[in-house]
This record gives structure tokens, sequence and C-alpha cells, in this order.
């Protein structure tokens, strides 16, 4: 994959879209959200954030200080429709973008009905609470690409393959899905109803994600503390970018979605990398360690692990044909300015600044 710059990534930087649009941002203290949130508001948008509390201690939304970028802060729950609805009606968005979940997978085997609740519930919530209120335009309601009935094979999948989950939290996110598409079909259908999509990212890396069992966080936590990483699954594939990438598919689709062909963008979109962006954990790892200058990686014996996917990857030609979307960043772009924020991070810099630089470079082709 060579770096170079998608005609989506130069809409989303230069059409002005974004000046002066309310969006309705669920999930904006967690990772990803907290990037977009950024992200919005460097480029005008009145961002208004329903999530819980900062999912970790240490978090993207407090190093950042991802509240500078915020119209309204909401801390509630996707499952309290009352709460959700208020929020929403208040807010009266011209964009929703869905970001809120349960997102870990480990998490889901120790708390099913709760990611189960979060993760199809909260999307009905949303959803239901979008019927009520007048003037929003288009809404992206972000899943995984772990909700494809994954058959371990070689072959990348399509927007048009098979949903399926083996754990739960996979199997949310392929409700979720077929919950969204129902509402699409039933509610709205009609030309002048909100514009509905999904989008379904691979794995992604970035700064300021301290999630557990995650890769890269569990490498940084152990290289600080002198520790080697422990690897669960070294040989599983993923398809790897950087937060950034998906980041600007969701914004570019959005854009379309609120555009006069916007019929033909209401479907599932998946936001991948190009085949050399798909690595095993192991090599991501390494990668990370010799980029951080310190820290070893090693597989210890495990009995007894839960399941996770061996094999996955995307397909992105729908993105790359229709949207006109293409990865920017090669991954070991992505891994060198991952291990720099967290650098940066441990050595006390402003991380609020260096995030929005990041943020520029990637939008502006640097």
């Amino acid at each position: 994959m060579g770096e170079g710059h998608g005609a989506l990534e130069d809409m989303v930087k230069a059409t002005g879209f974004w000046t002066g649009k309310k969006v309705f941002l669920t999930g904006h203290t967690g990772f990803k959200g907290g990037w977009l949130a950024m992200w919005l508001y460097r480029q005008g948008a009145l961002v208004h954030g329903f999530s819980l509390e900062p999912p970790t201690a240490t978090s993207l939304f407090g190093t950042a200080w991802v509240s500078k970028s915020l119209a309204s802060d909401t801390r509630a729950d996707l499952r309290d429709f009352p709460a959700l609805s208020q929020a929403l009606a208040k807010a009266a968005p011209d964009v929703i973008l869905h970001l809120g979940a349960q997102a870990l997978v480990r998490f889901s085997y120790r708390e099913p009905l709760a990611t189960l609740a979060t993760n199809v519930l909260g999307t009905a919530n949303l959803l239901e609470a979008a019927r009520g209120v007048s003037g929003i335009k288009a809404i992206v309601s972000v899943t995984t690409d772990k909700c494809y009935d994954n058959k371990e094979w070689v072959f990348p999948y399509r927007e048009n393959d098979s949903l399926g989950g083996h754990d739960t939290y996979a199997a949310s996110k392929a409700c979720a899905e077929i919950v969204t598409a129902s509402y699409r079909a039933s509610f709205f259908g009609d030309k002048h109803a909100p514009a509905i999509a999904t989008a379904r990212a691979g794995n992604v890396i970035g700064g300021g994600d301290w999630a557990e069992d995650r890769l890269v966080p569990d490498c940084v936590r152990a290289f600080i503390e002198g520790r080697s990483v422990e690897l669960r699954y070294p040989d599983a594939v993923r398809p790897w970018q950087h937060v950034l990438e998906p980041l600007s598919g969701y914004l570019g689709l959005a854009e379309a979605l609120c555009g006069p062909d916007s019929a033909q963008f209401r479907e599932a979109w998946n936001f991948g990398p190009d085949a050399s962006g798909d690595a095993t954990v192991g090599e991501i790892a390494r990668k990370v360690a010799s980029a951080w200058g310190e820290g070893k990686v090693v597989t210890p014996p495990m009995e007894h692990r839960l399941h996770e996917a061996g094999l996955l990857r995307l397909d992105v030609t729908k993105a790359r044909s229709r949207l006109h979307w293409s990865p920017q960043w090669t991954i070991g772009r992505a891994l060198d300015e991952t291990v720099a924020w967290y650098k940066a991070w441990h050595a006390g810099k402003d991380m609020h600044a260096f995030t929005m630089a990041q943020i520029d470079a990637f939008a502006g082709g640097v």
C-alpha cells in the first residue's frame, strides 16, 4: 500500500461541508470517538457528545483535552432511552455519527448481556429517538469487520457477505447491522427521511487507546513498565490501519448521504487497509517494540484461550469505486505515528496540540 491521497480525503478536507454543522456523536469519550470529535471541531462542526464516562482511568479524552472540541457533553447510557431522546432533541443535529458501543471481544465473554444491550438495543434506541427529531439529514452507524460470518478463509469480506458472530461482541454487531437495515427499510425509506448507512472498519491503531486486551495499548503498558508483552494469538491476521483512516471514511460517507445522490449510499460500507495492511499480531507487536526502542514480545503457553478470529480481511473495492475513498498511510507510517504519540505523552508534551498536529498531517496528505 503506497501512500496516496484519496479523493474522499480531499473532499473531507476541502469542501467546508462541516462548518457550522451540528453533529450528534455517540461514544465521544472513547478512543475513536475522541479522535473524531477533534477532527470534526477542526473542520468547524458543532459537536454534541453523548457517552458514558471514559472507559479507562487514562484516556484520550483526558490527555488530549477532547472536551475543548465539544459544543455539549452528555454523560449517559445508550440503553437509557429517555436520556438519549432528550439529548438528541436538544442537539437537533444535522448528522448523527454513532460510535458508542461495548467494543471489546474478551469483555463480551464476561458480560454478554451488557454487550448485547449496549450494541443492539442501544443502536435501536438511537434510531428510534432519531424518528422523533426533525432536520436530521444523515446517520452513520459504525459496527465492525467482526460482524461477518468469519469462515477463516483467505478471501477478504465484501459488504454483501453473510453476517454472523462466534463471540457475543461479533454477534451484537451483526445484530446492529440487521436492526439498522430494518429501521432504514421500515421507517426511513422516504426520500426526505434521514439517509442511513453502516460502516465496518478493521483493527485500528493510534495514540490514546488504553483499552484492555488491545495489542498496542498492551505493548505500551508493558514497555513503560519494563515488562515483556505477552501475545495470546501471535499468528492471527487482521486488517490494521491508523484510526484516522476509517474516520475519514465515516466523514466522507456522511457527506455523500447528505448529497443529492444520497439514495445510492444508504447501505453498508467497508473501510480497511489495502492487502499490505494485513499483518499478524506478532508482526505488529514486534514492529511496535522496535519503534519504541525497548521491549520484548513473548507468547506464553495458554491452555484455555477464548476463541478469537484467526484470519480476517476486508474488501474495500466498493468504497474505492463509489466513494473514491482510499487508504492514505502505510502500516509502517501508521505504527510510527502511533508510537510517536505515546512517546510524546510519556514525555509530558501537550497532547491536545500533538493530536491536532497528527490530524492536520493526515488531512493535509503530509
